[in-house]
């Protein structure tokens, strides 16, 4: 009878790359990233240190793992053509949407990007990706506000604030699989970012 292939190494049943990987970002979560050690992610896991190193090298190594996870998927939506061709407040829209979806899709991942302290050199790369991908929405809402699309009362920067804070607050209070589905989150988000709270006219 042949045999199954997974995608589990020889040697180590039950656990592969991903799996592993999984496990320690609910641990850095958890724990913080410096606070965890790998005796603590083996703990977790159930398995010996050495048998995490079956895996990955280091902790740093699962640490830019997860990190690129996250920010893979956020810089990928700039590259969508939605976010690149039309007006400026339906492209800012697109990347808005996009970035809950991602958020809600990789949560783990895009808490732990949130909570980095920036105290190693694969945590300020990962921070400088993160600022650059801010940037570029923040040109998108200062396009939409000089098109006329947004008003211009409000400081673009203030603006930009305001709607990352609201957003990156998602991850401390999203629950996945509950009655607050990803897409009524988006269309909440955006209801609320593009007309308040006011009952339309």
């Amino acid at each position: 009878m042949p045999s199954t292939v997974t995608s589990t190494k020889r040697g180590r049943p039950g656990y592969d790359q991903q799996s592993v990987l999984l496990i320690a970002v609910d641990v850095f979560n958890r724990h913080g990233y410096d606070a965890t050690s790998m005796g603590i992610l083996a703990e977790n896991l159930g398995i010996s240190k050495s048998a995490i190193y079956h895996h990955v090298p280091s902790k740093g190594d699962l640490l830019k793992l997860a990190l690129n996870h996250a920010l893979g998927g956020l810089e990928a939506i700039l590259d969508r053509p939605e976010a690149q061709t039309g007006s400026a407040d339906a492209r800012l829209e697109f990347v808005l949407r996009e970035t809950i979806s991602v958020l809600v899709e990789r949560l783990p991942f895009v808490t732990l990007l949130l909570r980095l302290r920036g105290n190693t050199e694969i945590e300020r790369d990962a921070l400088e990706r993160r600022r650059t991908f801010d940037h570029k929405v923040a040109a998108l809402i200062s396009a939409a506000r000089d098109e006329g699309s947004l008003r211009q009362d409000i400081d673009p920067r203030t603006v930009t604030r305001l709607l990352f804070g609201t957003i990156n607050s998602i991850v401390e209070w999203y629950k996945p699989g509950g009655s607050l589905s990803p897409q009524k989150l988006a269309d909440d988000v955006i209801t609320m970012a593009f007309h308040g709270l006011h009952v339309p006219d």
